[in-house]
């Protein structure tokens, strides 16, 4: 994969604000590539403890691979993902957390995969910690791309219950929480965010962050009965949208549109972090939710069409999702969103036409797992 990073340049990462330190993460993106982001190491593979556990630890090189196949993307116009550093880490995280994360029972329980607890930590950091830190890399590097071109998607990312000092549900970096504070750190002209997070669980990671910034409004639309049911954290959201078991696509995407449309009119932010979780998808183990592929795909055309109408930068992760079809999903999501004229350089010139949602899957399957998630 060839990169698509180049030179780092320090004139962007100081743009009148004062940077808490040096960082290689809003390095200069040719505009010859996408504001797609992407690495190799986000995929997890190590003795095949990652099955252990229901998400899809390869997910990520699936998506892809999909989008290659549909020559949409290619090596050469992805932006390849950089390892956020500890420093850049330290932007969010305490020092007493992210050392914490150097005993293997510590990632062991936040991942949810026991065995983990009696590897070196070594091998832990290498093959699980150091993915999840270049997803969170990934998503840093999208959020200053969204401003850069108007929308920005990492393919990884969305860790939505890791917040300053604590992990849990798969989530070991606070990457959502620490996108908004780079750009508020280092870009001029950002100082309001709105988080949409649309995955079936809550977002109590960046809630507990965001506790008491009325920078950043908060929109959370999620199963009420499922993990975390952080009761504290809910105080932070702005517009709760709490669904009921078994939801599916008519109701679904009605609270989308009306509360997406809600939250933009209230607050009008200077960037959207789209929290894309594909957990909702019928048949989830984790989700309890009952929405069809085609929803999911309408879901996030209309998220990015309300964007795109009031012209608010968009940065898209894709958080839980714990099917194997989620993969194929998220790739023709992403193609729809191009044809729609929401993705591309075209997205750029205006909305575009309003053309029926594409090609998706079938769905099926039960739901009911002790797992918790993204």
């Amino acid at each position: 994969m060839q990169q698509c990073t180049k030179n780092m340049s320090h004139k962007e990462d100081s743009e009148g604000k004062k940077c808490s330190h040096p960082t290689g993460l809003y390095a200069s993106i040719p505009r010859t590539c996408l504001p797609i982001v992407y690495h190799p190491d986000y995929n997890i593979t190590f003795m095949g403890l990652e099955k252990l556990h229901p998400f899809d630890s390869g997910k990520w090189g699936k998506v892809i691979r999909f989008l290659k196949e549909e020559q949409f993307l290619t090596d050469g116009n992805i932006v390849e993902a950089l390892e956020a550093t500890e420093e850049d880490l330290l932007v969010v995280h305490t020092k007493g957390y992210l050392n914490r994360l150097k005993w293997s029972l510590v990632v062991a329980t936040i991942t949810e995969i026991p065995p983990l607890m009696c590897l070196p930590n070594f091998l832990v950091q290498r093959k699980v910690l150091r993915p999840l830190r270049t997803q969170t890399g990934g998503t840093i590097m999208a959020g200053k791309l969204a401003v850069d071109r108007g929308w920005a998607i990492n393919v990884g990312g969305g860790f939505h219950h890791c917040s300053s000092d604590k992990g849990g549900g798969f989530c070991a970096y606070a990457d959502i929480t620490l996108a908004v504070k780079f750009l508020f750190e280092r870009v001029e002209g950002i100082s309001r965010a709105t988080i949409i997070d649309l995955d079936a669980h809550q977002g109590n990671g960046h809630e507990r962050d965001f506790m008491d910034d009325s920078r950043v409004f908060i929109m959370d639309m999620y199963n009420r009965y499922i993990y975390p049911g952080d009761g504290f954290a809910k105080r932070a959201i702005k517009r709760k949208v709490e669904l009921d078991w078994g939801t599916e696509d008519p109701e679904y995407l009605q609270k989308v549109e009306l509360h997406s449309e809600g939250t933009l009119n209230e607050v009008r932010p200077d960037i959207i972090i789209y929290n894309a979780g594909t957990d909702i998808l019928d048949g989830d183990p984790l989700g309890g939710l009952s929405i069809s592929p085609q929803g999911i795909v309408k879901r996030d055309e209309i998220v990015f069409r309300a964007a795109r109408r009031r012209g608010i930068p968009i940065l898209m992760v894709t958080s839980g999702g714990y099917q194997k079809k989620t993969a194929r999903i998220i790739a023709d999501s992403i193609l729809n969103l191009h044809q729609q004229g929401l993705i591309g350089a075209e997205a750029l010139e205006g909305e575009g036409s309003s053309l029926p949602v594409t090609s998706m899957l079938s769905h099926s399957g039960p739901a009911g797992s002790p797992f918790t998630a993204v």
